[in-house]
């Protein structure tokens, strides 16, 4: 249930601890609430990425973290945030996560009854993928934060999660936990959970994400972020076409009449007058700002996905709909545009900066380093985690308009000094920095189906 109500913080000072941080998705959610963030992350293009924006890295593993430098964590933490690697539980992945649901949630119970980290850990080694146990880690750090002699024992008060949707499975047995058997030391947590789409939340993209929040006993309740924006079906878009003003378009052979239409107030859904219409493409990308020169209008966006790998199946959407979801495959998203009617020709596919973009990043995120695609993909679209975040201390909704002006890159001496801290050397990574070769994950034995059709 979701929650329209007058919002009061629960805390007076707000520190979060984001884990798996990537490029600073929920660390600039943050920053558009103004509350201070340390995130953690293993891969280093996503620091140099951090670094650039400016924002507190710490270049490293969170199990070992945990394990070895736990004590170092700013002590007056308070809000535990996160979104766990999502390959093994990703439809889009090899589905080990999903075959081991069960053996998860074994490891929660006895967790949570105190079992010692050896044993499990121990035990975890029988993970036929061992990306999957760190779906555990956010509940290994609540944890370990009633046995932190720096801390004084004390419990975070504020949990945030989210995932795939088909996560939601595991988040549903943590609140069953966290709620009726609590951590060793006694502490429980009241918990929401539910499947939230961000284009409901003003983010130009169809996503949906599967979110767990969760406050200490002796807080209020938590709630889920109500939405602010009317919800995107694809089916009632299209049928417009049933009126003859739409045609719908092949791949090879993109129509703009989706694109060049009219939209009026009845093309963005029913549903409650009080939310306002979902947000496009067009709306983010057609205006210049910062050093985004502006995207012409109207254009057909073609996905590189979604059809069993049959390109002529692959989904068409014009600049008047929210973006596919965006995912590491981004930059092979064809865009089209055309000179008049009867001419279309292939335009400049999106660039990182108008992913971002898509993603709800401010314009000109200093993105860094390699694999940026797959960093816009797989960090958590800011707006959505302004939602979760506000949502989980009980701040008022964010104004989407704190994410449209050009982000501000760090400057050198910034960046330097943040990466002393995050990687031990302002201008390299250091031994204590994860390797290279140990940011790839070991092969799963479990394979891909092959495609029959």
């Amino acid at each position: 249930m979701t929650s329209t109500a007058p919002h009061q913080s629960i805390l007076d000072k707000p520190f979060v601890l984001d884990l798996f941080a990537g490029p600073g998705g929920l660390d600039v959610a943050g920053h558009t609430l103004g509350i201070p963030s340390l995130g953690i992350e293993w891969d280093k293009s996503a620091c140099l990425t951090r670094y650039a924006a400016g924002l507190e890295t710490l270049h490293a593993d969170v199990s070992a973290v945990r394990r070895e430098s736990f004590e170092a964590l700013p002590p007056e933490i308070n809000v535990l945030a996160g979104g766990p690697p999502c390959q093994t539980y990703s439809v889009a992945g090899h589905g080990a996560g999903r075959k081991n649901l069960n053996k998860v949630k074994e490891y929660i119970e006895r967790l949570t009854a105190g079992e010692s980290d050896a044993t499990i850990d121990e035990d975890l080694k029988t993970l036929s993928d061992p990306r999957t146990a760190l779906v555990l880690e956010p509940l290994r750090y609540a944890v370990q934060a009633t046995r932190s002699p720096n801390r004084g024992k004390r419990p975070y008060d504020v949990i945030v999660l989210e995932q795939v949707p088909s996560v939601e499975e595991l988040w549903h047995h943590y609140a069953k936990v966290l709620q009726e058997t609590g951590l060793p030391d006694g502490t429980r947590y009241n918990v929401v959970v539910g499947l939230l789409d961000t284009e409901t939340y003003g983010v130009p993209q169809k996503r949906s994400r599967a979110v767990l929040i969760a406050r200490r006993d002796g807080l209020d309740a938590p709630s889920l972020p109500a939405p602010t924006h009317r919800s995107y079906e694809a089916k009632a878009w299209n049928r417009r076409n049933e009126d003859g003003r739409v045609s719908s378009g092949q791949a090879h052979q993109p129509t703009f009449d989706e694109a060049s239409a009219p939209v009026t107030a009845q093309h963005r859904e029913t549903g409650d007058e009080d939310l306002q219409p979902w947000r496009s493409m067009g709306e983010v990308l057609a205006e210049p700002v910062g050093t985004h020169p502006g995207r012409e209008t109207p254009f057909l966006v073609r996905s590189n996905y979604g059809s069993s790998g049959i390109s002529g199946r692959r989904g068409v959407r014009g600049d008047q709909q929210p973006a596919f979801t965006v995912t590491g495959r981004i930059s092979r998203f064809v865009v089209f545009q055309h000179l008049n009617a009867d001419i279309v020709y292939e335009g400049a596919r999106f660039s990182m900066n108008e992913a971002g973009m898509l993603q709800s990043f401010p314009p000109d995120y200093p993105w860094s380093g390699k694999a940026q695609a797959q960093q816009v993909g797989n960090a958590v679209p800011p707006l959505f985690g302004a939602h979760l975040l506000g949502a989980a201390i009980g701040l008022p909704a964010p104004n989407p308009d704190a994410l449209s002006q050009p982000w501000p890159a760090a400057t050198e001496e910034q960046r330097a000094k943040l990466r002393s801290h995050g990687c031990g050397a302002a201008d390299d990574c250091t031994a204590r920095c994860p390797r290279p070769e140990d940011q790839a994950p070991a092969p799963s034995s479990e394979r891909p189906r092959r495609n029959t059709g």
